[in-house]
């Protein structure tokens, strides 16, 4: 049951934050343009990055909560593959084959670079 409410506690709170970013990044960059999902994914993944170096190096007795809490709830609700996957075929049912191959290239791409530099900022930079 802990668990769950560790889950449901940070879900609540990345689902919030994710709103907050979506809509100050539509205020701030308006565009046909999947822009703040985007944002959020990559941050999201850096983020996840950061966490994950840090509690592998740290290794608390309190890194399963941590882990409950941050990554599976707030950055579970935080980042939106889901959403990604969804504005990538709306982009190609629009014709907009060059923006949606653009979106999903940029959205893995920096993703997973996200979550390397947060893995390597905690780990270490390599010689």
């Amino acid at each position: 049951m802990q668990a769950l409410l560790l889950v449901g506690a940070g879900g609540a709170i990345g689902a919030m934050l994710r709103y907050g970013v979506s809509t100050l990044v539509g205020r701030l960059w308006p565009s046909d343009f999947p822009v703040a999902t985007l944002v959020i994914n990559i941050a999201g993944s850096f983020a996840m990055g950061l966490l994950v170096g840090w509690l592998a190096r740290a290794m608390p007795t309190w890194a399963a909560e941590a882990r409950l809490f941050v990554a599976v709830g707030v950055l579970g609700g935080f980042t939106t593959f889901s959403a990604f996957s969804l504005e990538a075929i709306l982009l190609i049912e629009r014709g907009a084959l060059m923006q949606a191959a653009l979106y999903i290239l940029l959205s893995v791409a920096l993703c997973l670079a996200g979550l390397y530099l947060g893995l390597l900022m905690t780990r270490g930079f390599p010689a």
